[in-house]
């Protein structure tokens, strides 16, 4: 990717800088300037988040999505180094080396948390998960339409703010048209009764089985105890008390949290259920897919050419909530309290750190390689590639923009442009290898590190 970016750039630079003789330079100075007349003013810079250099909207909309690209990725991988040295400090200890690199460093820490897990676990550990949920930002799509449409000179009526979009991939929010791929959920204010399957809290005050955390009694056996003798974790048998569930199961009893629905059924208050699949209509909420924002303005001619770069920006802006985590574990007979009370510690310090590589990587993922269902469909495009494919496309129509970016900032744009292309180049050379660090983990903590 790393030669792609930089050739699409030296296509579209010569275009842009073909009126130069009058521009400025990076520090804002101008040697064609006379007397008091000062049009330069300090470039910005993509690094730090500096919008609107051009004055061109499509070419910033561009500037600002790849800026938001690299500061996304580079938190990601900042984010995931420093929790891979917390945890290889914490189960390798002085053996851990902090200055090693990144694969060698995953390596060590799945080798002290296997080691770790053997010393002290009999039969080892049991994963309930349930993934991170990735999704555009419909508000910033919206936002972004209406100020490039703004800034493209569009003077007609403004419509009604909307954070309604078409959402080409899945939707979590209202649809108002056909919802499919998933049931459609209804959000309980109160604990209720739920005939297909809850998310959230099953309350189980008369008994019943628990495909969760059983958190009371349990008539069987059950993974994780507290001191008092209450379960606290997998029960195998009959759970009186409250049920955990991470992922939609049956629930004999009451239900907090979300029940889902037939696609025809309203929630209370008349509400429309929550779709979480494909939506064929209107979106209102999130998506995981690409969005395409409502025109801002009527016949704003400028409108379809601002809904790629508000897409761009809305999935550059992808959200991430954080994965469910249950995890269940039977000491070794005769493991001292304080072994006990230290491998608890660890094992905490995992499954915070975890869960936040965890919702890192599939925000990672998706920025750079999108995603496909199993059928090969894409569902969400890649960002990155998106953007770099988006230089060709910059780079054709580089005449028409360098006569609309005023002649005191075709240099700043050049140069952002340069910066735009080194920072895309940067996010895909660097991609494949944290991918795969990040991936490596990412398994071995969803299988529970061979357990």
């Amino acid at each position: 990717m790393r030669k792609k970016a930089i050739g699409l750039v030296s296509l579209a630079a010569p275009a842009l800088i073909g009126a130069l003789a009058a521009s400025c330079d990076k520090a804002g100075n101008n040697p064609l300037e006379q007397g008091a007349e000062k049009l330069c003013g300090p470039c910005g810079e993509l690094s730090l988040g500096d919008v609107g250099i051009s004055g061109n909207a499509k070419l910033d909309g561009f500037f600002e999505a790849v800026g938001k690209i690299g500061d996304t990725t580079a938190s990601i991988n900042g984010d995931f180094d420093a929790n891979i040295d917390a945890l290889g400090t914490a189960f390798a200890g002085a053996d851990f080396d902090t200055s090693a690199a990144i694969n060698t460093k995953v390596d060590a820490v799945i080798k002290a948390i296997k080691a770790d897990f053997s010393a002290n676990l009999d039969g080892g550990v049991a994963l309930t998960y349930k993934p991170a949920e990735c999704h555009a930002s419909l508000d910033v799509a919206v936002k972004a339409q209406a100020t490039c449409e703004a800034k493209a000179g569009c003077t007609g009526e403004v419509k009604p703010p909307s954070a309604t979009v078409e959402c080409k991939g899945s939707c979590s929010g209202s649809c108002s048209g056909k919802c499919e791929g998933a049931p459609p959920k209804c959000e309980l204010s109160a604990s209720a009764k739920c005939d297909t399957k809850c998310e959230g809290t099953c309350n189980l005050e008369a008994g019943g089985e628990c495909k969760g955390t059983c958190n009371g009694t349990c008539d069987g056996t059950c993974s994780v105890t507290n001191a008092d003798g209450s379960c606290a974790g997998e029960c195998t048998g009959t759970c009186k008390g409250n049920c955990e569930l991470t992922v939609a199961a049956e629930c004999s009893g009451t239900c907090s949290g979300s029940c889902e629905v037939k696609a025809d059924a309203m929630c209370d208050g008349g509400k429309a259920p929550t779709c979480t699949g494909s939506c064929e209509g209107k979106c209102e909420g999130s998506c995981t897919g690409e969005v395409t924002p409502p025109e801002a303005h009527a016949n704003c001619e400028a409108s379809a050419e601002c809904k790629g770069q508000a897409s761009a920006k809305a999935n550059a802006s992808i959200e991430c909530t954080p994965p469910s985590i249950d995890l269940s574990y039977n000491f070794k007979a005769g493991l001292s309290g304080s072994a006990q009370a230290d491998f608890m510690a660890r094992l905490g310090d995992l499954k915070v750190r975890g869960g936040a590589i965890l919702q890192g990587f599939a925000k990672y993922t998706l920025l750079i390689n999108g995603k496909a269902d199993a059928s090969g469909k894409v569902l969400v495009k890649s960002p990155v590639a998106e953007l770099t494919a988006s230089v060709q496309d910059l780079a054709a129509s580089a005449g028409d923009i360098a006569a609309e970016v005023p002649v005191f900032r075709l240099g700043c744009a050049t140069m952002a442009f340069e910066e735009a292309g080194t920072i895309l180049a940067k996010v895909g050379s660097e991609g494949a290898a944290n991918l795969t660090a990040q991936g490596k983990f990412a398994t071995a903590f969803t299988s529970g590190f061979g357990s």
